[in-house]
Parts: C-alpha cells; structure tokens; sequence
C-alpha cells in the first residue's frame, strides 16, 4: 500500500473510533474534538511508521542523512521490509515505545509537568503524516505545522497526551492491515519464524495467494500496491476523513450541526 493511503486510512481509524459523528463513527474511544483532530493527525504518521524499514519511505526523506541513517537500522535489524516491522512484535516494540515517550517529562515552574516525550513524538508523527498527504510542499513546513501542534499540546492541553500510545498503536496496526489486503501481504503471527506450505498446495488456487509459497499471508482484495482498487480506497477514506475532521472543527467553535435537526 503506498504511504498516502497509509496515512488517509490511519487518519479515518482513529476518527472511526474516537468522533462522536451519528451513525458513521464506533465512539468506542469518544474524545473531545481537540483529542479528535490532534490523534488524526498523530495517528496518520504512525501509519507510516512500519514503512521505516524501507529506505526510500517517507521518513527516509523527513531529516536530512539522518532519516536515511534510521530507516536503514530499522531495516537492518527487522531484517528488511516487510518483516520484523510488519510483525507482532514490531507492534508490541512501538505500542511500548509509546507508552515510554509519555514517561519523558520535565517539570518547569510556569507550565508544571509538561510531556517533552510525547510532544516530540506527535510533532513528528504529524509531519510525516502532512508529508505523505502533501498537505505541505516541504519537510520544513512540516516540520514547523509538527512541532507547533506538539507544543500546543504538551503547553496548553497536556491532557491530550493520554490518548498517544493508543493513537501510535492503532497508527502502525492499520498500516499491517492495509498491507495484508495487498497481494505482497505480512510474514505472519509467528515472526521471525514464517512457515511456507507445503508444495502440494502451491497450485492450488485461491490459497495459494492467501497463504503464499514465500510463507507470506494475504487477503490481497485491493491487488497490486499502487492499483487502482487502492486508490479508490483512498479516495473514499479521505471523503470520511474530510467529513470528520469539519465535524469536529465545527464542534471545537461550539457548532453542533445535528443539534439543529
């Protein structure tokens, strides 16, 4: 799946289940409409991030030398794309990961408590994701939008940092999720270990695209990266996340639409 539907279908969860949107929105994790719209943006650049074992992603162009340098180590030790990254554990390893950024805190006089980890995390993740969706010409554009929303977050609504690691998670889940409807599918539940099948169902059909002769597993439904399907996915979900996101704006300026029907 290429980074921008990554990105569209990251945003489009975590409004799924955080909006309070009627009838088009699980609400399964209601949050007020600064949370809403800060986690979309925040959970759409952790979908790019298992794509960091790959060295021409997105956040292989995001820093100068350094981003080539990180994608590289991610590659390196997940042992290349679409492996570790795209497993079980590389989620566990992130969801982790989360959850300690919000543990790096500095105490200060004027602000108190402030979650330096977390901020510094979601400036990040949402210039990425501003990247992927060229909702911005350049790195340090998206840089400037990234760090701005961190601060304001971390500064004025230090509240919002609880909902990071869940946004993070759910961010990297959805991008293996888009990846298995692709026919290059996932290493499986069991990596490193990824058993193949045995070569008498290799010519079956159907199965043999589920469960693939490489030990890959698939529900390939959007085809090829790239295909036409995928697009019109992505074309879909950026309809919803359109919707969403004016919802809850005009929410944040007290404007509740349905309250008028």
């Amino acid at each position: 799946m290429m980074g921008v539907t990554h990105a569209t279908s990251g945003a489009a969860a975590w409004i799924a289940i955080t909006s309070t949107l009627p009838i088009v929105t699980s609400g399964a994790y209601p949050l007020d409409p600064l949370g809403v719209l800060a986690g979309t943006a925040v959970c759409a650049g952790a979908a790019l991030l298992p794509d960091a074992d790959h060295h021409s992603a997105t956040i292989a162009h995001s820093v100068p030398v350094l981003g080539r340098i990180a994608t590289g180590t991610v590659g390196m030790l997940s042992g290349g794309h679409r492996q570790g990254a795209h497993s079980p554990i590389g989620v566990a390893i992130v969801a982790a990961g989360a959850w300690a950024l919000t543990l790096a805190t500095l105490v200060t006089d004027e602000f108190g408590t402030i979650a330096i980890g977390a901020g510094i995390g979601a400036a990040a993740l949402t210039a990425f994701g501003l990247k992927a969706r060229d909702f911005v010409r350049t790195w340090l554009a998206a840089w400037a939008l990234g760090l701005l929303l961190g601060a304001f977050i971390v500064l004025f609504a230090p509240e919002q940092v609880a909902w990071f690691p869940l946004a993070v998670t759910l961010g990297f889940v959805v991008h293996l999720a888009g990846d298995f409807l692709t026919t290059g599918g996932l290493p499986g539940l069991f990596w490193p270990w990824v058993p193949r099948p045995p070569e008498t169902l290799h010519p079956v059909p159907v199965l043999n695209r589920v469960w693939m002769p490489n030990g890959y597993m698939a529900l390939p439904i959007l085809g090829d990266t790239g295909s036409v399907r995928e697009a019109l996915l992505g074309a879909l979900l950026g309809v919803y996340c359109f919707t969403g996101f004016a919802h809850e704006g005009l929410l944040l300026l007290g404007v509740d639409l349905y309250a008028f029907w």
